[in-house]
């Protein structure tokens, strides 16, 4: 199993953010074909202040896909496209760092 981590800063509307990221792009992302799972947190505490500079971590999505290769299919359907269009009209592209993470080991 593979995972595509989406952390998010804060953004300076966080109340819009939060009502276009939950009410449009979260949609729009949890319909693209072969995503497993979606999963999306808000950041209660950072346990190392200044480990990532004087960015302040808001949100975190993580989103699984059973392989490299079903996540990089996924990456070229229609839905994950619009996901990434949405997401840069609400905002979102300047907020985030995004990066891939292979699963070592799953107790769900």
């Amino acid at each position: 199993m593979i995972k595509y981590v989406a952390l998010y800063r804060k953004p300076a509307d966080a109340a819009g953010f939060d009502e276009r990221y939950f009410g449009e792009h979260v949609p729009l992302v949890t319909a693209t074909p072969g995503l497993v799972r979606c999963e999306v947190a808000k950041v209660a505490r950072v346990f190392v202040p200044g480990f990532l500079g004087d960015t302040e971590p808001y949100l975190m999505a993580e989103l699984y896909f059973e392989s490299k290769d079903a996540m990089k299919a996924a990456f070229a359907t229609d839905e994950w496209k619009s996901s990434g269009a949405n997401l840069a009209e609400i905002g979102g592209m300047e907020l985030v760092a995004m990066f891939s993470a292979e699963v070592v080991e799953d107790n769900a």
